[in-house]
């Protein structure tokens, strides 16, 4: 009977861990999600729909190719230990084919393939993305995972990579290198002089930074499926929770404090790049580190971002609008190192590898470093022709008019992936010139003069009959230029005064009051023209000077361009719907 139980436990132990490795699957293809979210809020918004559009197919395209040569590649009867025999036991061994297998490693090269979007977002072609996407995922990759994976040398050396520090992301930085290199920066990313020469280097702010975020934190999820689903044993899958769960916590508090005190305040974006980074960093180590090194390691990750970033800004002059770099290639290499410096045999399930920092010697850091050198070999090698024979062929870059149109519009016919909203606020941006300072806040103890010089009003000059200057015609047109942080007060002003009916429109613009002094990744914002609101009312009833009072004191803040009002006569209103006329056509907007 005891033997029995014995045996009825490890078989639920095994199933239990069957079910785990098909659920830590499905979370890593919600990771698509992930990195769709990611690369979309990063971006500008005239390319969102062309990223989740890309990040919809490298999947559904890696998963055809994955079927017809990818898989057998990467799992296929080892040859000479460099690949997989091709076949298609998919096909014609059903029956007997390892489904579970099959899923688990497809997702995985999804991963692969998807990293490399986010470098060259917003200037590369729909159809050449679909082509080097479609090669990754049939060729680079499942050769490399082999190696590592499928029985191949790498692995009959030692190499240790549990979860694809190197094989997944240091192979999709890698790619994502050298395409964003041979692409090109997006236009007006460099300014050049007359020689030449780089000598501004400008900032193009992600369009949705909460989508982004909302991106780092289902990655995060789907992390732990990427690292655990493969653990055998509750204490192994308890220990790489945590490490999956301290690298990326720590590296984003490094990151936060060295951006906090390089830029003087803590940026945003390479806080959610160094979360992630601390998640790639890990994931080669997660079951054969501890705490200690978990912490490490984290901790070097949130300082390889800000160096990635200014690396390939400041001085390989590479534009990478995500920061794919600086995350998988920088960290994935780091993560491949960091197995051979703090694996330890206190991780549950380790009892052989052991890392230069736990008294382990060279041995498996030498191993480490031939197996990264190899897999970079190979991938730039290849993903180099790849991308050379695509830019020959169909042209790697959409045209300089598509680009600035947006590839949403040029690539997919889609006007707008955000229709419906088109108002958004800059106010952030802009850096109070101090020479615009009237030195009264408030608006009751201002003089007429500050009043005047906050919120000029300008008035359309008319003549009556007679040739003498008039400025009332018993109806006005009254144009309100303002910041869109004052609108609400505006708004709620002139209800009160009884206008009911306005418009609104976006407009750009900029005064004395330019935007400038602020840093996103690293770079300063140069913010020229910035989105502002114009709201017009047509007033007969409510006097106009009421309505300009109001509106002078709802903008004023007791700067210099606080807002503009202009005034225009109105000789005619026809309301459509009634057919009613000049006085009696306003009456229900007032």
């Amino acid at each position: 009977m005891e033997e029995m139980m014995k045996q009825m436990m490890e078989t639920l132990h095994g199933e239990i861990f069957a079910v785990w490795f098909l659920a830590g699957a499905a979370l890593v293809f919600w990771m698509q999600a992930g990195f769709a979210m990611v690369e979309t809020g990063f971006t500008r918004a005239k390319n969102a729909g062309n990223i989740i559009m890309k990040n919809l197919m490298d999947f559904c395209i890696g998963t055809c190719t994955f079927i017809l040569i990818g898989f057998s590649l990467l799992l296929g009867e080892d040859m000479m230990g460099l690949i997989g025999r091709p076949g298609f036991d998919l096909f014609t061994s059903y029956g007997d084919f390892d489904w579970s297998a099959f899923v688990f490693n497809l997702v995985f090269c999804a991963t692969t393939a998807t990293i490399v979007s986010g470098a060259m977002a917003e200037r590369t072609k729909f159809l050449s993305y679909c082509v080097y996407s479609a090669v990754i995922s049939a060729l680079i990759y499942p050769v490399e995972a082999h190696w590592i994976w499928g029985g191949g040398w790498l692995s009959a050396m030692g190499f240790h990579d549990f979860a694809g520090s190197v094989a997944i992301h240091m192979v999709g930085g890698v790619s994502a290198l050298i395409g964003a290199k041979i692409l090109g920066p997006r236009i007006g990313k460099f300014e050049k002089d007359k020689s030449g020469k780089i000598v501004k280097v400008n900032a193009f702010p992600g369009h949705n930074i909460p989508i982004g975020a909302l991106g780092v934190f289902i990655l995060w999820l789907g992390w732990y499926g990427f690292n655990g689903a493969a653990a055998t044993i509750v204490e192994q899958l308890g220990s790489i929770f945590l490490t999956t769960t301290v690298a990326p916590a720590v590296a984003t508090v490094v990151c936060m404090v060295f951006t906090w005190v390089k830029y003087g305040k803590p940026d945003v974006s390479m806080c959610l790049n160094a979360s992630l980074a601390g998640l790639v960093a890990i994931t080669a180590p997660c079951d054969v580190t501890d705490c200690f090194g978990a912490l490490v390691i984290g901790a070097v990750a949130g300082l390889l971002v800000p160096f990635a970033v200014w690396l390939l800004d400041y001085k390989l002059r590479i534009d990478d609008p995500v920061g794919a770099v600086a995350v998988h290639c920088m960290n994935g290499i780091w993560g491949g190192i960091a197995t051979g410096l703090f694996a330890t045999t206190a991780a549950p399930g380790n009892d052989s590898i052991v890392g230069l920092f736990y008294g382990g010697g060279f041995h498996q850091l030498e191993i480490q470093l031939i197996g990264i050198f190899s897999v970079i070999a190979w991938t730039a090698a290849t993903i180099t022709v790849v991308f050379f024979v695509i830019k020959g062929c169909i042209g790697l870059r959409a045209s300089a008019e598509e680009e600035i149109t947006g590839l949403d519009a040029t690539e997919h016919g889609l006007p707008n992936a955000y229709s419906g909203f088109s108002i958004q606020d800059m106010s952030g941006a802009m850096d109070v010139n101090e020479n615009t300072n009237l030195g009264e806040d408030s608006y009751e103890k201002a003089s007429a003069a500050q009043k005047d010089a906050a919120v000029k009003v300008v008035r359309q000059a008319v003549t009556d009959e007679n040739g003498v200057l008039s400025y009332d015609t018993g109806m006005h047109k009254v144009s309100i230029i303002a910041k869109l942080s004052r609108f609400d007060t505006l708004k709620k002003a002139l209800n009160e005064l009884g206008v009911t009916g306005m418009t609104v429109t976006q407009v750009m613009g900029c005064g004395i009051q330019k935007g400038a002094g602020e840093y996103y990744r690293g770079v300063e914002l140069d913010a020229t023209l910035l989105p502002k609101i114009k709201v017009e009312v047509i007033v007969s009833e409510i006097p106009v000077d009421k309505v300009i009072e109001s509106a002078k004191k709802a903008l004023y803040t007791g700067h210099t361009g606080d807002g503009k009002i202009f005034v225009y006569n109105v000789t005619r209103v026809v309301k459509i719907r009634t057919g009613e006329e000049d006085y009696d056509a306003l009456q229900d907007v007032e």
